[in-house]
């Protein structure tokens, strides 16, 4: 294992990056966990870096730990320059590092861009992120946006937006009402699945979406009954 003692005595920004950029991901791992014991400032410009290339999931995680545990006057702004970036990841990851460190003064840089972001990833990062930072009078314009992307994507996709939409609770109501008047058969069954689990938490995403497709599907016949 690196010597994370001799890394800070030696340069530390030079010798983590390195350190960080190992060939082995349980060595990256290892320092990443290292680092975030030690939870030096000095760190930081490092771990942001390394946020945004690390292909290993878990490293990944363990960075955004290393991250949270340095103050947020030396992390926020890192991160918040991080959502301008050109890479796919480095803006997610940021997102993602932001909704853990919770900081309400990044709630202004969740643009309505990075929430329609066209990489999923990104997208499903800054819900999530949106969730936790928005302050209370911003929330049903949240609401507004997040349902307005009802019917995007796969399961994975449509099951982040609905628990994003169901965290902010009641006040997503008006805006599931217009999905579920929407001409768009998949928008409905997603509005109307996202609806069950707002009135039962405890219902699962699968039989929802089931039961939404065959009140849909069920609503759709005899619109077509009675056109004949």
């Amino acid at each position: 294992m690196v010597s994370i003692n001799a890394t800070h005595r030696n340069s530390p920004d030079t010798r983590l990056r390195d350190a960080l950029g190992a060939a082995d991901s349980s060595t990256r791992l290892e320092v990443a966990l290292a680092v975030g014991t030690r939870a030096d400032p000095a760190f930081a410009d490092a771990l942001v870096a390394r946020c945004a290339v690390e292909p290993d999931f878990f490293v990944r995680d363990m960075l955004t730990w290393a991250l949270t545990r340095l103050p947020a006057e030396n992390t926020v702004p890192r991160l918040l320059a991080e959502l301008r970036s050109e890479r796919a990841q480095a803006r997610s990851q940021a997102l993602h590092t932001l909704s853990k460190i919770g900081d309400s003064k990044a709630w202004p840089a969740i643009t309505r861009s990075l929430l329609h972001d066209s990489d999923d990833e990104v997208a499903r990062s800054a819900w999530r992120a949106a969730v936790v930072l928005v302050p209370a009078a911003k929330r049903e314009g949240l609401a507004t946006e997040l349902a307005a992307q009802l019917g995007r994507g796969d399961r994975e996709m449509r099951l982040s937006l609905s628990r994003a939409l169901v965290a902010l609770e009641d006040v997503i109501e008006p805006a599931l009402r217009a999905g579920l008047d929407s001409a768009d058969p998949a928008v409905r069954a997603h509005a109307r699945a996202t609806q069950r689990l707002l009135d039962d938490p405890d219902a699962g995403f699968d039989l929802a979406v089931d039961e939404a497709n065959r009140v849909v599907a069920l609503g759709s016949r005899r619109v077509e009954a009675g056109t004949c």
